[in-house]
């Protein structure tokens, strides 16, 4: 007769399979993302009339700051998944990856806070009186 006992998943495996998970996800949407942003940005209007004018009167729309936003996000997050993932097969001192892993998570907060901030706080007006437009 079998018996039967529940398997106890650690706190680490359950982090790598959501790791796992979000570098899945956030490449489908960078797919799309980051596909459109190039469409836009390069093929749809002309690669000469991308300028500050062309950004201030995208940036003057919040549909156009949350894309912005979403598009940096993921792609900040996913390459940082994806260093980690890297380190994490070289590094082998569970002291020194937990440090680096704390000084990774400082630096993408940080990159995506004071870049959030950029793109809210983007004044397009302030461009057209400037540029002249």
């Amino acid at each position: 007769m079998a018996t039967t006992r529940p398997v106890q998943i650690s706190t680490k495996q359950r982090f790598e399979r959501m790791a796992y998970m979000f570098m899945r996800m956030s490449g489908i949407s960078l797919l799309f993302l980051a596909v459109g942003h190039v469409m836009i940005q390069l093929v749809i209007n002309d690669v000469h009339n991308l300028d500050l004018t062309f950004v201030a009167n995208q940036w003057n729309d919040w549909g156009w700051k949350a894309y912005d936003m979403l598009l940096l996000t993921f792609a900040v997050a996913h390459g940082y998944n994806g260093l980690r993932n890297v380190l994490e097969d070289y590094i082998h001192n569970e002291g020194l990856m937990r440090a680096i892993n704390f000084v990774l998570a400082v630096f993408v907060v940080a990159t995506i806070v004071w870049s959030a901030v950029a793109i809210a706080s983007f004044d397009a007006e302030l461009i057209h009186q400037v540029m002249g437009s």
